[in-house]
């Protein structure tokens, strides 16, 4: 593999949407590729886990990749812009309040 999906995503030559389509190549590929699934996309375990987490991330991961922030979780939440959390639902909004405090973040 030349590239990994973000890195494909940080230089133009794949989109976000296209995540599930990497994924299905890392189960199809059997024993052909000997990285964990996080390794095959080009995250860090903690990048990962966010994504896991929230999919909604992955647009702050690969933004945060092209600043060159740091990919540690901590780093990764403080340096990366800030932002105003807006949901359509009550329920989206406590279920990103819930998870924040959960990683101790407020």
């Amino acid at each position: 593999m030349s590239n990994s999906f973000i890195e494909k995503c940080i230089n133009g030559d794949a989109s976000l949407d296209e995540i599930d389509n990497y994924i299905d190549e890392w189960h199809d590929s059997d024993s052909d590729i000997n990285l964990e699934l996080h390794e095959f996309l080009g995250m860090s375990w903690e990048e990962y886990s966010l994504w896991a987490v929230k999919p909604k991330f992955l647009a702050w991961i690969i933004n945060a990749r092209r600043k060159g922030v740091i990919s540690s979780e901590t780093k990764f939440l403080q340096e990366s812009q800030p932002l105003a959390a807006r949901s359509s639902n009550t329920k989206e909004s406590l279920e990103s309040i819930n998870w924040l405090k959960s990683m101790g973040k407020i």
